[in-house]
């Protein structure tokens, strides 16, 4: 769309049952952001919208297992999450809430309406059904294996493996995840969404419609879900948390979280409507309008198939012009893993990076996964640091503004005739500055932020070649020019940078004083050509825009990384062994030993000879435990022994009995008696 008066931005609700880590950041909410911000900066007009997804199968799951309501979860991370996106700098018009008022009613009302124009059609159906829990399955609460690419931990509405959505009883080997149980089939009644009624519909509008203009993973998902044959979907479930079905029949049933979520962005343009005492309608419902969707890829289907269809079914609102999504973020070559703690919460990163939000903005849209899955790795995070914001970025800025107070106070030196070299760096800033802006609208952010950072190296080559602080005793009104170039250079990175890191802008265009000027400098104002920073202005003090990540740093979070491994590994344990009688256990006899005197056995690596009273004597026991104990750490030790066990020579040792010992697989640690018994005490 050409031109279009007004622009509606919406980024994927993200689900409360758990905070957001750098893959959501990477995947939706930081291209969002930056394409909103620059629209902004064109003096467009806006909204950009969110919210809490809360009535999602996995928060009534995280529920259970808390033992908690659903309510108190989605108020738990609704909190997380909103505060997480503000300290990210994501600059949402409104962020609402699925089970706000409003919500409820837009939902209803959306139901209603398309129930009213025949639009569903209803059916009575196999449900899996957990005879356990004796209540039916929704997706979520379903697992088996995905029949397309053999994924044995599908859901029930989606393989995350492969991508496919599926419905519950497409899967192989189905069961419960509230009890294990496997499910079986019951009937119950359901609205049903006839997507097959939209095939040609569809096939116009994406397949001819977006072939060119749609990013090849989401044009090609839709269009292999679309030659696949489309099949109704449910808009109903059998469950008590959600949306009521608004009318007759629909007692304990709600209204499928897909179909109730999208809707969520008119809900909260809805919301931010009334609060600004403006009209949402022309954000939803004017051809002008421009409708852009920033999901992940496990959404594509639902917001570029379902809730299209779902637009067009009701009929008074518009389409989607484009729905750029990414793929999925890995970390350290691992995929992100809520469930295993594989994952950057950001509530944690700002803990062990405070005030360094831009930092770790920059790196996910360097690695954005635009194309294709791509990697988030620590020793990347402090490479691009230190090389790029603090040497290319942060110490252009530096230079310039030092310069300019050590040779004018602060104050912007009058120019003379503008050079070759002068006018040339000014015009790629310029041409820069168009560039980004074409890549920015193609979506491509990880290419726009690349030559933003360019700029800064063009305003260093420059001060490089020019060399002001050799000129400045031998040609200070050649140096005044210099400077003043390098200024505008600099007030212009201040107003372009603003979408990638908006924290270090804000503060850059302190430094610079930009609360002085008379107008406040948009985008364009680059691109006219215009002077930034006049003569005579006065700017602040230098302060380091970004500083260097040292080893240890990074250290730490490997080694955080590392723990997690460590803690997901599963725990395997030896073989149960043969099967023995009473008698056969009675037969022997276990008591309280005291640990006096402990040595390493000569030229054993693994062997301690020790000496352990066990009441009526004191024993010679040779035992294989060096490589976990020190000898001088142990003296004084309750330990239980086998005393009735035949003595053995362990290198010319005798040992006269066995102390027990736990086994994990990795640690060996005594098996002591829990209270302080005597020596000699009887363990039975």
């Amino acid at each position: 769309m050409k031109n279009p008066k007004r622009y509606t931005i919406t980024a994927a609700l993200p689900y409360t049952n758990g905070p957001i880590h750098i893959g959501h950041l990477s995947g939706v909410y930081i291209p969002a952001d930056i394409y909103t911000r620059y629209l902004k900066l064109n003096d467009k007009d806006v909204l950009f919208v969110c919210g809490s997804d809360e009535h999602g199968v996995p928060i009534t799951i995280k529920a259970k297992k808390e033992g908690v309501t659903p309510q108190d979860v989605v108020d738990k991370y609704n909190h997380i999450i909103k505060e997480s996106f503000k300290d990210f700098g994501i600059q949402f018009d409104n962020y609402s809430r699925t089970s706000a008022e409003v919500h409820h009613e837009t939902a209803t009302e959306f139901f209603e309406s398309m129930h009213e124009q025949d639009k569903f059609i209803e059916e009575t159906t196999e449900q899996l059904y957990d005879p356990k829990a004796k209540q039916f399955l929704a997706d979520r609460f379903v697992t088996g294996t995905c029949p397309k690419c053999g994924n044995e931990e599908a859901y029930g509405d989606q393989c995350e493996k492969c991508g496919t959505s599926l419905n519950a009883n497409d899967l192989i080997n189905p069961k419960s995840t509230l009890t294990d149980a496997k499910p079986v089939l019951k009937s119950t009644k359901h609205w049903f969404l006839p997507l097959d009624q939209y095939d040609a519909w569809l096939k116009d509008w994406i397949v001819k419609g977006h072939k060119d203009d749609w990013k090849p993973n989401v044009y090609g998902q839709c269009k292999s879900w679309i030659d696949e044959g489309l099949r109704p979907r449910a808009v109903t479930r059998d469950l008590d948390w959600g949306i009521p079905v608004p009318v007759e029949g629909g007692d304990g049933k709600v209204l499928y979280v897909w179909f109730d979520a999208p809707i969520g962005y008119i809900s909260a343009s809805k919301e931010w409507a009334k609060r600004e005492n403006k009209s949402w309608e022309p954000y939803w419902k004017d051809e002008d309008t421009k409708l852009v969707h920033f999901i992940g890829k496990d959404n594509i289907v639902f917001h570029c198939i379902i809730f299209p269809v779902m637009l067009k079914a009701e009929g008074s609102y518009i389409l989607p012009d484009n729905v750029p999504a990414n793929e999925f973020l890995n970390l350290e070559g691992q995929k992100l893993s809520t469930s295993k703690n594989w994952a950057v919460w950001l509530h944690e990163y700002l803990e062990e990076f405070p005030n360094q939000q831009d930092i770790l903005r920059y790196v996910l849209t360097a690695n954005a996964p635009e194309t294709k899955d791509n990697d988030f790795t620590w020793k990347d995070f402090q490479t691009r640091n230190n090389s790029e914001l603090v040497g290319i970025f942060g110490n252009f800025i530096n230079r310039v503004v030092v310069l300019t107070d050590k040779y004018y106070e602060g104050i912007i030196p009058e120019k003379s005739e503008l050079s070759e070299v002068d006018l040339e760096a000014l015009k790629e800033l310029q041409k820069s500055t168009e560039d980004i802006a074409v890549s920015i609208e193609k979506y491509r952010f990880r290419e726009a932020q690349a030559k933003m950072m360019n700029i800064a190296r063009i305003g260093n080559k420059y001060l490089a070649d020019e060399e002001p602080w050799k000129l400045q005793k031998t040609d200070p009104k050649r140096t005044k020019t210099i400077m003043y170039v390098a200024l505008q250079i600099a007030a212009g990175l201040a107003i372009i940078s603003e979408p990638f890191l908006p924290f270090s802008s804000a503060k850059l265009k302190k430094m610079l004083n930009f609360e002085a000027l008379e107008k406040t400098l948009l985008w364009k104002d680059i691109a006219d050509k215009k002077e930034f920073l006049p003569k005579g202005h006065q700017i602040g003090k230098a302060e380091l825009l970004f500083s260097k990540i040292e080893d240890e740093t990074i250290e730490k979070q490997l080694q955080k990384l590392e723990q997690t491994k460590e803690d997901n590994k599963e725990k395997t344990y030896a073989p149960v062994k043969e099967e023995i009688t009473f008698d056969d256990f009675s037969k022997l006899d276990i008591r309280v030993g005291k640990i006096v005197s402990a040595e390493k056995m000569p030229k054993a690596k693994k062997l301690l000879i020790l000496k352990v009273d066990i009441g009526h004597e004191t024993r010679t026991i040779v035992s294989g435990i060096a490589e976990h104990y020190k000898a001088e750490e142990i003296i004084g030790k309750r330990v239980s022994v086998v005393v009735n066990l035949k003595p053995i020579k362990l290198r010319g040792t005798l040992s006269e009995g066995m102390i027990l010992m736990g086994d994990n697989g990795k640690n060996l640690s005594f098996v002591s008696p829990e209270n302080e018994l005597d020596a000699g005490s009887q363990i039975s």
